[in-house]
């Protein structure tokens, strides 16, 4: 695990609470994180996400003097009744929720206690849809910098493939040159759960990377001390090294002030957009579940609404007794 990840268990104190339970508990969200690590591939984004919200809920164990064999619905209620007094969102609340469940379940898989608890469920959060960057600021984002600069070629790069493929940031920062087949225009991403998936590249996208791959690239490799892991990474820092996700994010937060465009907007929303053009360009909703890795169709399923709603301002801008 990661530095970041360590607890200090200083942050779970409590009379309620002996030295070696408070021990014992930071001792199993450590195991825990590892698990979600090495068996299901989770990032560091979402480990420290976790890592936050089963911090919490050992504070709540130690201030309220529960084990983990104690918990049952009614503490879990009360649980969440300490959530809500902090007023966070429903949507946070039901966050932290999921990752005590999880967490427990793993214990009761481990042996490690038999808690009852895991059936709470938090208040329902209305359903959003997906936010879509409009046509406008997608052409202001793509548009071809002037600068010729290597940062700025890759950035090019980058933020058209995010667009042209749809992938996570996650699946862009560890993208490597054995998964660009330029001959088929394909190009292969590995995705949550390190699940493979194929995606066609358009003209325009591949063009971009290729000059970005030729030109720039070769400029930004600096270091010999890279291992061959990290040569094989399409996308670089001025270092040299690899970018990260967290690199990207910032990246495409200096593009969107550079171009004027509402600095809200997160690569995910590029993914949305993604998504929301090929549905209301006729593609059906298997094909854009494959593109974009769902595993379930129902969480394609909610870009949908979104296509609907375009059918609805074409039919209405359109038709002549609209």
């Amino acid at each position: 695990m990661s530095q970041e990840l360590h607890h200090d268990p200083s942050q779970v104190t409590h009379q309620n609470s002996s030295p070696e339970m408070i021990q014992h508990i930071n001792n199993l969200i450590e195991s825990y994180l590892s698990s979600l690590k090495a068996e299901r591939n989770f990032s560091e984004h979402s480990l420290r996400a976790y890592d936050k919200d089963l911090q919490g809920f050992a504070e709540w164990l130690s201030s309220e003097g529960y084990d983990l064999n104690s918990l049952d619905s009614r503490s879990m209620r009360s649980y969440l009744a300490a959530l809500s007094l902090k007023e966070l969102s429903k949507a946070s609340i039901n966050r932290h929720l999921s990752s005590t469940r999880s967490f427990l379940r793993w214990c009761a898989e481990q042996g490690i206690a038999r808690s009852t608890a895991t059936a709470i469920s938090g208040p329902k959060s209305p359903r959003q849809l997906p936010r879509v960057v409009s046509d406008a600021d997608l052409e202001k984002l793509l548009q071809a910098s002037s600068t010729g600069e290597p940062v700025d070629l890759r950035d090019d790069a980058l933020f058209e493939l995010m667009f042209a493929t749809g992938a996570r940031i996650s699946e862009l920062a560890f993208l490597r040159l054995q998964d660009i087949d330029a001959r088929e225009q394909l190009i292969r991403y590995w995705g949550k759960g390190k699940k493979e998936r194929l995606v066609p590249l358009h003209a325009l996208a591949l063009k971009k990377l290729n000059r970005y791959i030729e030109e720039a690239r070769p400029r930004l490799i600096q270091s010999k001390k890279l291992d061959e892991q990290e040569l094989n990474r399409v996308f670089l820092g001025k270092s040299g090294r690899p970018l990260s996700a967290d690199s990207i994010r910032v990246a495409f937060k200096k593009r969107l002030m550079r171009v004027g465009v509402d600095s809200s907007i997160t690569p995910h929303d590029i993914r949305h957009s993604f998504a929301t053009s090929m549905l209301c360009g006729g593609a059906d909703l298997r094909s854009v579940q494959e593109l974009l890795g769902h595993e379930q169709l129902t969480t394609t399923q909610i870009y949908t609404h979104l296509s609907i709603e375009h059918l609805q301002k074409v039919t209405k801008q359109a038709h002549p007794r609209a």
